[in-house]
Formats: structure tokens, C-alpha cells, sequence
């Protein structure tokens, strides 16, 4: 699974979001979006640490 993707759809949904920039959506999207793109290496290690763990049934 690649980071990018995932960035893209969050940003999709910022922006879906963006006609109230005060709302706890918009917040949440709009800073997890700034955070994981600043933080990409980090984000790419996760997200193959978790799809090489164990899926849970």
C-alpha cells in the first residue's frame, strides 16, 4: 500500500469539506492531510509495518 493514494482521498475530502474551514471535519482532514504529508517516510514505514502484520479475524 503506498502513502499517496491515501493522501490524495484525504485531500479529496478536505477539500469536499472546505465550505465550513471551522467544522471538526474540515479540522481533522485538513490537519492529518498537512500532518502525514510533512511526515511522508514516516507514514509509508507505518503503512507497511501494517500490512505486514497479522490481520486480525
Amino acid at each position: 500500500m503506498r502513502a499517496e493514494p491515501i493522501l490524495a482521498k484525504l485531500n479529496e475530502l478536505r477539500h469536499e469539506a472546505e465550505d465550513d474551514r471551522t467544522s471538526d471535519e474540515y479540522l481533522a482532514l485538513h490537519h492529518a492531510f498537512c500532518f502525514l504529508s510533512y511526515k511522508m517516510a514516516e507514514f509509508q514505514r507505518y503503512l507497511d509495518e501494517a500490512e505486514a502484520s497479522p490481520k486480525e479475524a
